[in-house]
């Protein structure tokens, strides 16, 4: 790795994309460069428990993804694509050469955009909670998820929150269920944002890129994750045979949050395996 990369800017920044995005950027820590991807709702929020944890060995970049957080839209159409054109964005202004990139759920679909795009940009590939191509589950529950968003974007955001986690966690910690309430897609720019970033995720077909992706990867899910079930986890492995997978028990598809000390000990230690 760099010197860039190992020390870098720490703080909050910005990194400007092309078509005029701006995105919001936090680094924190020093060591090896490690950027989270966060999913749908595309936050750097989303990290921040396992980014605390993280960045005791790692140099954590996380972001607001474009339209998302405070980070503005830009004009270019929303892609899978694109987003990891943004990624790249993030780790120049970063001053980071390569990185290790930690995808969740869609984050693992732009990781492996990334992949294919700008391979020498990557030590390895986390994949939580990521999927090949669609299926028709997939296709029909996020189908779906976006005919709840169009009517009723508070149903939309219940429902999403009831999904992600086991039912015993989500009754536990019901301030997160309040939470997802209280940030509705209320907007119709807000519904828009979330209604393209279903389309790019929907469209998304990584099955015919599985070869270029040489460098190593780890699959990581919970086998009671609803909305990207183990069954495409598995699939996910079998087109990748150089990669490992970890699969939790328990957690749901929001296992990084509901098991964040099983969540980060996989993720530092494959990554201390691999530098």
């Amino acid at each position: 790795m760099s010197t860039a990369s190992q020390s870098g800017m720490a703080g909050h920044f910005t990194a400007e994309t092309p078509d005029g995005a701006v995105l919001h950027v936090t680094s924190e820590g020093q060591g090896p460069t490690l950027l989270l991807v966060s999913g749908l709702g595309g936050t750097a929020g989303f990290w921040k428990s396992n980014a605390a944890t993280l960045a005791r060995s790692f140099r954590v970049i996380r972001f607001d993804q474009r339209g998302i957080g405070a980070s503005t839209r830009g004009t270019a159409a929303c892609t899978i694509d694109q987003l990891a054109q943004d990624c790249l964005s993030v780790l120049d202004a970063a001053g980071a050469d390569r990185t290790v990139l930690l995808g969740h759920s869609t984050g693992g679909c732009i990781g492996q955009a990334l992949g294919r795009l700008a391979p020498e940009r990557l030590d390895g590939l986390i994949l939580s909670a990521t999927w090949l191509k669609p299926s028709r589950y997939m296709t029909s529950l996020f189908g779906t998820r976006r005919a709840i968003l169009d009517e009723n974007p508070h149903a939309y955001a219940a429902t999403a929150a009831l999904m992600a986690y086991p039912p015993a966690w989500i009754e536990a910690n019901w301030g997160t269920y309040e939470a997802a309430l209280a940030t509705a897609p209320v907007t119709a720019q807000a519904r828009q944002v979330v209604r393209e970033r279903i389309d790019a995720l929907m469209s998304f077909d990584g099955s015919a890129s599985t070869a270029s992706l040489m460098m190593p990867i780890l699959v990581l899910g919970a086998r009671d994750d609803m909305i990207v079930p183990a069954f495409l986890q598995e699939e996910l492995a079998a087109a990748l045979p150089g990669s490992r997978k970890t699969m939790l028990d328990t957690g749901g598809h929001f296992f990084p949050v509901s098991r964040p000390d099983a969540f980060t000990a996989n993720v530092a230690e494959w990554i201390g395996e691999l530098l």
